[in-house]
């Protein structure tokens, strides 16, 4: 099968100088075009080709958009720094003419020509404890910018992404590259009581620094980041999606009203004041009302929200960064299954991990442990004023490995109790309340966003009927596909007709000691 990897070229263009292209549309030639490339312009060593077709720019699919009153706007409005998603003219009419549909996520971008993602620069978010953010920042004589230091394991810090000899390049979404190491502090110190730091390591640096080319916050990953965005996946009903879309000029942008209960809208994870970010791909930010409520009209049946909560909303603008950077990260991935899908997905059949099915990765893990001397063999982490919480530091051969532990396994039950919006002092209180039995579900961060980006809410459900069978403690070594099954067929032969929440027992468990700043959990 032919496919279609557009490349992303990145322009920078100093005061006065031009990028070094003409942007055309042209009589019986579709597409907006690149002409009279000028030699040895930004564009010309960046890659660009004669009768390029430029699809996106900053991240924005403007293939189907009028020319000067969008496109060109688009690149007016990016300012000195602009990121093309190129497509070459072969490339582009075979495309037009198969009728690919050039706006879809499974594209694959290919960065200047090269065939390996480029590396990325870092977006990652600190919330203060009362012992502060756990890092230092040095200089280093004959290079310019401040480095991270002294990055402690388990604090702040660490658990946000940033790691030691880190450089930093923005503060708040401001670039501090040329400030000195008292405004830098200074400018951390009026971030309050959280900050976000756009860094690069030592290799991504030097990557970009071979290649001249400039960075920013456009070339980031968001991974490291602890809220993100939604993706919604609507099928119209008989009485529509079933949700209002409003208008907010005091706080700007376009925003989910109420939200009909039982509605397509409701059921795919939709909620009231929801941020409509983009449109089937497509950001909506600068559009009008009527504009976003149009794209959503011309979706037919289908349509694909990008959302963001409050918070969520709230952090990306403290960055000064899109949430479109998370769409841009994601369109590759495969797309998770909508949560009647996943309910219904088959047990696992395969016997190795390279022919795993996709759907059976998009699985939690259900995993009970019995205590022994050493405890359980995890900690527990989490940002405090931030909901959420994950393993790390599990003990190879401890209860909770033998169990099914991975290290930063998101927690989403402790004990049949949902945690996903508690606090790391309310679950290290549902642990302490227990015994020596231990069950927690938990799920591997890839998986868990996935599944959260389509609305899907991570139950035990999603292990299937007969979860009990995949269930792993920490008596028992790792079973492999074949003794699972059996085991499986065993235990389905012999369980009485009882609903699950009758079935399970709710156990809690204990934990051992505290750590310093409240943060880490010692199990």
């Amino acid at each position: 099968m032919t496919t279609y990897k557009p490349r992303v070229i990145s322009l920078t263009k100093t005061p006065g100088q031009t990028f070094g292209f003409y942007l055309r549309v042209e009589q019986n030639e579709e597409g907006h075009l690149i002409r009279c490339l000028e030699m040895g312009g930004p564009a010309e060593l960046a890659g660009m080709k004669d009768g390029d077709r430029i699809l996106r720019v900053n991240g924005t699919f403007v293939d189907e958009l009028s020319h000067s009153e969008q496109v060109v706007e688009l690149v007016r409005d990016g300012g000195a720094s602009v990121s093309f998603h190129i497509l070459d003219e072969s490339s582009y009419k075979k495309a037009k003419a198969l009728g690919v549909k050039l706006s879809d996520p499974q594209l694959t971008p290919v960065a200047n020509g090269a065939t390996k993602e480029p590396p990325k620069l870092k977006l990652c978010y600190l919330v203060k404890t009362s012992s502060g953010y756990g890092f230092s920042l040095r200089s280093v004589r004959g290079e310019p910018g401040l480095f991270m230091t002294q990055v402690d394991s388990g604090r702040v810090a660490y658990n946000a992404g940033v790691r030691n000899e880190d450089r930093l390049l923005e503060v708040n979404g401001e670039n501090i590259e040329s400030y000195t190491h008292d405004e830098v502090v200074e400018k951390i110190k009026l971030g309050g009581k959280s900050v976000m730091f756009l860094l690069v390591d030592k290799e991504t640096d030097s990557f970009y620094r071979n290649k001249k080319n400039k960075i920013g916050s456009w070339l980031a990953t968001v991974k490291f980041l602890p809220l993100q965005p939604r993706f919604i996946n609507l099928t119209k009903g008989s009485n529509g999606y079933g949700f209002l879309l409003k208008e907010d000029p005091g706080q700007g942008g376009h925003f989910i009203g109420e939200v009909d209960k039982g509605s397509p809208a409701d059921k795919a994870g939709l909620r009231k004041m929801d941020r409509v970010v983009a449109v089937n791909g497509t950001d909506v930010d600068k559009c009008s009302h009527k504009q976003v409520v149009d794209w959503i009209r011309l979706c037919d049946n289908t349509c694909s929200f990008l959302v963001v909560d409050k918070d969520t909303d709230q952090m990306y603008k403290q960055g000064k960064v899109s949430p479109m950077l998370f769409w841009e990260e994601m369109k590759g991935s495969n797309s998770p299954p909508s949560y009647t899908e996943a309910l219904s997905l088959p047990a696992p059949a395969q016997t190795s991990m390279a022919g795993r099915d996709k759907t059976e990765e998009l699985r939690p893990k259900l995993c009970r442990m019995e205590k022994t001397s050493a405890g359980y063999g995890f900690h527990l982490n989490g940002i405090e004023g931030v909901l959420g919480q994950y393993i790390t530091e599990v003990v190879k051969g401890g209860a909770a490995d033998k169990a099914g532990m991975e290290n930063d396994d998101v927690v989403i039950e402790v004990n049949g109790e949902n945690v996903e919006q508690s606090t790391h002092a309310e679950v290290v209180n549902i642990i302490r309340r227990s015994g020596n039995t231990l069950e927690m579900l938990v799920a591997r961060q890839d998986v868990y966003k996935q599944l959260k980006a389509t609305g899907v809410k991570t139950t035990p459900l999603l292990l299937g009927e007969t979860f009990k069978g995949k269930t792993r403690t920490a008596e028992s070594p790792k079973p492999n596909r074949e003794e699972e099954k059996q085991q499986q067929e065993e235990e389905d032969e012999a369980r009485p007709e009882t609903p699950p929440q009758q079935e399970r027992q709710r156990t809690p468990s204990v934990s051992s000691s505290l750590s310093e700043d409240g943060i880490d959990e010692r199990l």
